[in-house]
């Protein structure tokens, strides 16, 4: 007995131990992030640098507006949800419900060999096959743009979408359903109207990574979008905050680097707004089903 509550005791440290490293790693991060991104930020000055429309870091007179780039992100990130979410919200109720065992079980493996392909895989099929379908389907000059990378994000979301969603539908109590079909409700109806509100926090968590991948996508990315700093338009090459970091640090220095730094701690910035939406919609699901 008193091995037994030692060994609870080294346990419970170990865990401590642990919860704290990680909120030391993300003080670390959020520190370093904010040392290393304000200077730029005021030596430029905030709204020249967030509201400016001309990146130009190389240019004699350089610029550091990226505007353009926070909006392709927004817009791009919007676009991918929109194409995304409803196919992996679908998809799951699919899986979750609907699907027989013997359809569901490769259909999910499909899914989960989608999360295990690196990013470079996804940046490589889309250069190599969406850009010239895109570019022949609509006649222009390059199919490397907006449009290219949301078709991509959309694709890259949808494990994260998928995998949550089923487990949470899978854990809504099967009462609530029989219930819905006792009184007289169709198996669709119950789906969207018992099953979907009843696992809705799941849902969010699992809608909120993805969009969470999406935001923070990098390689696919500067694979298929052009990487010119123009402002968003669906079919011009564009330039994410995420490629505008990786396309040009390796040869940064000066105001430029420190500049870099700036773009990478809006990212976070934004990523943590991210988070804290996250928890704001865990915490109404869970005042909801009290």
């Amino acid at each position: 007995m008193r091995l037994k509550n030692i060994i609870e005791k080294v346990m419970n440290g170990v865990f401590f131990v642990c919860g704290m490293l990680a909120i030391l790693f993300v003080l670390v991060i959020t520190v370093y992030m904010f040392i290393s991104g304000m200077p730029a930020i005021l030596e430029i000055g905030p709204i020249d640098f967030l509201f400016g429309t001309e990146w130009s870091s190389t240019a004699a007179d350089p610029r550091f507006g990226i505007l353009p780039f926070i909006l392709t992100s927004l817009w791009g990130t919007i676009g991918a949800s929109i194409i995304g979410v409803p196919v992996g919200l679908l998809t799951a109720i699919f899986l979750a419900k609907v699907a027989p065992k013997k359809l569901a079980a490769p259909v999910s493996a499909a899914v989960e060999l989608l999360a295990g392909i690196p990013s470079v895989v996804y940046g490589l099929v889309g250069m190599l096959v969406l850009v010239p379908a895109v570019q022949s389907a609509f006649g222009l000059a390059n199919g490397a743009g907006l449009f290219s990378a949301i078709i991509v994000l959309s694709v890259m979301i949808l494990p994260n979408i998928i995998s949550v969603s089923v487990t949470a539908l899978n854990a809504v109590p099967p009462e609530y359903e029989e219930a819905s079909l006792a009184l007289g409700a169709t198996a669709t109806e119950t789906y969207f109207k018992v099953s979907v509100p009843a696992a809705k926090s799941g849902i969010a968590a699992g809608v909120v990574l993805g969009i969470g991948r999406a935001i923070g996508e990098a390689m696919a990315v500067m694979m298929v979008a052009g990487n010119v700093a123009n402002m968003p338009s669906l079919f011009q090459s564009v330039t994410f905050l995420t490629t505008a970091v990786a396309k040009e640090m390796g040869y940064a220095s000066g105001l430029q680097r420190e500049a870099l730094f700036s773009i990478a701690l809006v990212l976070f910035i934004f990523i943590l707004f991210i988070n804290g939406v996250l928890n704001r919609v865990l915490k109404g699901g869970k005042k909801d089903g009290e």
